[in-house]
């Protein structure tokens, strides 16, 4: 979850209306909810004085390895495809999603050796293409085409970097949703893919050395046989590929075998003279720096900064000195610089803190653009090299900047600006000007007829909580009208504004959608994202139910006419809140959650979440965890709300278990009449590098279930 290593997907269009699956949703069939019958274990285990009860532990089994737990998944589909058969809104979503993917979705340019490197994805295609240019203005060509990767469009490219002349280019594969990825090296000038090929590298970054030796990768060591998809991820290590050898020929250039926890992150500075390791021990914004000189014999190693107590994001590097962005003493971040030249580097401020948040920066050739954030909104301004401020730089309006793209080698910078109501416009920066565009989108329809305001309102111990509020313009929100509020608070994460055509299908078929910046995420610092983890997780629940009292109170959600929705953590979340005011919220969606907070760190990943929600064999941290565990209270004999979870067999961030031990617990106990359904998608992750078409599926699955539970009219 480190800042460098996230990747926001973003989507286009792609399923025919006159499907099979789509063109069953119009025969109206009435079918009766009967849940499969799930067998249950006798499986209790003690754990500081308490006994824990855990029936349904077979379930954690790999779905692709047990031959039960696929027959499961294979009736719990069933129920649930014959239930959603029935929803009419399905098909009208569909159609209404379809038109709002149908679009230019931009990613922003990296330049390199005079070429322009750029990903993007138009209606009617699965995956992001990636273009080349010849110069900034020279005419487009298509570098690399994932369409045919594969039948069912769900290999994805999933990273890639030019070497510094832009006459190579490695990229990465990500194939079926999982985290692991497949690299390979392609010639730009002639489109050939090169024999070279990695595997197993995972959570890494790809750095050219200098004159296209190699790269720099991470991996984790192979996994036994059948244990790819589940086992825990460890000794992480760095290595250096030289093109035109084999993989079993790659050096390893850095690596912790006394510390196999950890993460190690290799990039360069711009002019190529220094490699910065970043190592991290969990998913806290804590590192360790690391350096190699590039020119160095032996690439000889020199620590940094040593201990796990801070947040340092390398910016660039101009020979011996480089630039950071770091909460060493300041929990909202501030920039440094340090000079390497002497035996003690010491660092020096360069822009202090202040009561925004740097979300991010860029040096281009001698200015300094920063990202901030202000109340969950993103502000850009630029200084010079000696922290002199020169002032701000305009935005359209309310939104996020990001991608960031520029070098202090070069003379113009990128960066990529969108909202709710506006998806991604990319803008081209330099000094002495203001921003141009560099490209935008024709959009599917007119963001000036969407209204985005923000609200904020008290949580349970009087902190003020920031909501966004999207809807039609024309929409009186005095009236009342469906509601989705959508949560996250985890992982130092800030939820900024973003435009996602699901939920511009909500807001148009009348629905109102509302986000909520919670606790535990980094909108306002490390103090907003302690408040909200650890012992104080139960802060991230009571702001968002707070959120859902505020809907009702103000009008703007119906008593009855409240859903959430929540992924990964804010499945979590989702579960957590279902158990706490099942009378609350009237239908609720949990995406890939972890919902097993006794058993989370014993897969794949799930071992880094420590830093948020503690270590289950720790008792302080257990009791916290029992208290709020979505699989382990919830409330026999209760009513609970309308209940969709979601997962995929490929998840290997958040493992399916967790969703599958959860809803079969939630059907088997007396909960009420309203359907608890489990929506279980083949070939897909944790999210990233889903295909098009199936998540038009998904979501017109997912919303038409909503809208049903809360009275949204989606009509035929």
């Amino acid at each position: 979850m480190r800042s460098l290593s996230l990747a926001i997907v973003t989507l286009a269009m792609g399923l025919a209306a006159t499907s099979p699956a789509l063109a069953a949703q119009q025969e109206n069939k009435e079918i009766p909810l009967t849940y499969p019958e799930t067998r249950s274990v006798d499986v209790v285990e003690e754990q500081f004085g308490e006994y824990i009860s855990d029936p349904y532990r077979w379930l954690e089994n790999d779905v692709r390895e047990d031959a039960e737990v696929a027959a499961w998944v294979k009736a719990q589909n069933h129920v649930t495809d014959a239930y959603l058969k029935q929803l009419d809104g399905r098909f009208v979503l569909a159609q209404s999603m379809e038109a709002l993917f149908d679009y230019d979705d931009l990613g922003t340019p990296v330049e390199a050796g005079g070429r322009y490197f750029y990903e993007r994805k138009s209606g009617g295609q699965n995956q992001a293409i990636l273009y080349v240019r010849d110069g900034a203005t020279g005419e487009e060509r298509v570098l690399i085409d994932p369409a045919n990767w594969s039948d069912d469009g769900a290999t994805a490219l999933a990273g890639w970097k030019p070497s510094g002349d832009g006459s190579l280019l490695a990229y990465a594969i990500q194939d079926g949703g999982s985290d692991w990825r497949t690299v390979k090296v392609l010639d730009v000038a002639t489109g050939e893919v090169m024999a070279d090929t990695v595997e197993w590298a995972k959570f890494t970054d790809l750095s050219w050395m200098p004159d296209n030796v190699g790269f720099l990768y991470s991996r984790f060591p192979e996994p036994d046989e059948g244990e790819a998809f589940q086992s825990l991820n460890e000794n992480h290590a760095v290595y250096l590929h030289r093109i035109g050898s084999e993989q079993a020929k790659d050096v390893k250039v850095f690596a912790t075998p006394d510390q196999p926890e950890l993460n190690h992150f290799a990039e360069l500075t711009s002019d190529k003279e220094w490699v910065v390791i970043t190592s991290s021990s969990g998913t806290d914004d804590r590192y360790e720096i690391t350096l190699i000189k590039v020119d160095a014999p032996e690439l000889e190693t020199r620590k940094l900064v040593s201990g796990f107590d801070y947040n340092w994001r390398l910016i660039d590097g101009a020979g011996n000195t480089l630039y950071f962005m770091t909460n060493k003493d300041a929990p909202r971040l501030r920039v440094v610089k340090v000079d390497l030249g002497g035996d003690q580097p010491e660092f020096t401020q360069l822009v202090p803190e202040s009561d925004a948040v740097i979300d991010g920066a860029m040096i281009v050739g001698d200015r300094l653009v920063i990202s901030y954030l202000v109340d969950a909104k993103s502000q850009l301004a630029t200084f010079d090299l000696a922290g002199q401020a020169l002032g701000t730089l305009d935005l359209p309006g309310p939104g996020q900047v990001d991608s960031l793209s520029g070098s202090m080698k070069g003379d113009k910078g990128f960066f990529s600006f969108g909202s709710f109501n506006r998806p991604t416009t990319v803008f081209r920066y330099e000094p002495e000007a203001a921003p141009t565009i560099w490209a935008e989108p024709s959009l599917p329809f007119d963001p000036e007829a969407v209204a985005v305001t923000q609200r904020f309102y008290e949580s349970k111990d009087g902190t003020k909580i920031p909501m966004f509020l999207v809807h039609m313009k024309d929409q009186d929100l005095s009236q009342g009208a469906p509601t989705l509020l959508y949560g996250y608070g985890g992982f130092n994460i800030s939820v900024l504004p973003q435009y996602k055509p699901a939920w511009m299908a909500w807001i148009k078929a009348g629905g109102v959608f509302a986000s909520a910046n919670l606790r535990g995420g980094g909108e306002y610092g490390k103090e907003w994202h302690d408040g909200g983890r650890l012992q104080n997780k139960q802060n991230v629940f009571d702001d968002f139910i707070a959120a859902g009292e505020y809907l009702i109170a103000e009008g703007i959600a119906p008593e009855d006419g409240l859903a959430i929705e929540g992924r990964s953590n804010g499945g979590l979340l989702v579960g957590a809140v279902v158990n706490q005011r099942p009378d609350l919220f009237t239908a609720g969606h949990a995406a890939v959650g972890v919902m097993d907070m006794l058993r989370f760190d014993r897969f794949t990943a799930g071992r880094y979440w420590v830093d948020d929600y503690g270590y289950p064999d720790k008792e302080q941290d257990f009791r916290t965890l029992l208290g709020y565990s979505p699989y382990h209270n919830i409330r026999n004999g209760t009513d609970y709300p309308a209940l969709m979870v979601s997962t995929a067999d490929t998840d290997d961030r958040v493992v399916p278990g967790h969703s599958f031990k959860y809803i079969a617990r939630l059907q088997a106990l007396d909960t009420g009449e309203a359907p608890h359904l489990i929506r279980i998608e083949s070939r897909a992750g944790h999210g990233s590098g889903k295909p098009t078409d199936k998540l038009i599926e998904e979501y017109s699955d997912i919303y038409a279930f909503l809208a049903d539970a809360i009275g949204l009219d989606l009509g035929q």
